[in-house]
């Protein structure tokens, strides 16, 4: 994204700590071990919204 002149706003979480959040503005990216996926459920939170992008 930084080689896109896209900036970075926020970050939370590590690698080590199971999840990862970053927030590109328009764009926020969750990144989570399964286990974390599994306690977070965000797919509830989210449920109608419109997928862009899907990966696992």
């Amino acid at each position: 994204m930084k080689n896109k002149g896209i900036v970075l706003h926020h970050k939370e979480g590590t690698p080590d700590s199971g999840w990862m959040l970053t927030d590109f503005g328009s764009v926020i990216v969750h990144i989570f071990t399964a286990i974390e996926r599994d306690y977070y459920q965000l797919e509830m939170v989210w449920d109608k919204a419109i997928p862009i992008t899907r990966i696992q």
